[in-house]
């Protein structure tokens, strides 16, 4: 097996143990009256780390990062869904909102976004750029005045770039 299809393969493993982490905790948060922006897995030894994005539309403090870090340490615990050591954060998505779905990416229509792609396509795996369209979970985005058409099943990451006048 070469580099490529394996690192393919790495990679949708981590994203199938995102997914489940999201739907583990995502009722935890919304009940908790926040949105569930997104979870993310960091593998790195024994420094991983399980990252959260919750957001409100008034806004996110710390102590409602603490609230969702509770009920999701407790799930975590009682479910046992990862098998190494791993650190637990929550925050806000903040101004480089990270992009996880469709309706994410969706709603940047028109802005600038950073993303990175599991599989180069033309030997290129990160684009940033105006977001033209997303559908048929395809994204296009132009960077340097050439469109580019992106499965959001290949993007491994993608972030809104704040942009500032």
């Amino acid at each position: 097996m070469g580099l490529m299809p394996f690192f393919y393969l790495w990679s949708r493993v981590l994203s199938q143990l995102e997914q489940k982490l999201t739907q583990m905790l995502t009722p935890a948060a919304e009940s908790l009256g926040f949105e569930m922006v997104g979870v993310e897995f960091v593998r790195a030894g024994k420094h991983s780390t399980v990252r959260i994005f919750i957001d409100h539309p008034e806004g996110i403090s710390v102590d409602h990062c603490a609230s969702v870090s509770q009920q999701a340490s407790a799930i975590l615990d009682v479910e046992d869904p990862i098998n190494t050591e791993y650190n637990l954060e929550v925050s806000s998505p903040g101004m480089d909102r990270p992009l996880f779905t469709e309706a994410h990416y969706i709603a940047c229509v028109g802005e600038t976004v950073a993303v990175r792609l599991r599989m180069p396509i033309n030997e290129r795996r990160n684009f940033k750029g105006t977001m033209l369209s997303c559908e048929n979970n395809n994204i296009v985005i132009e960077v340097d005045g050439q469109s580019y058409t992106l499965a959001i099943m290949n993007i491994e990451k993608g972030n809104l770039v704040p942009v500032f006048d």
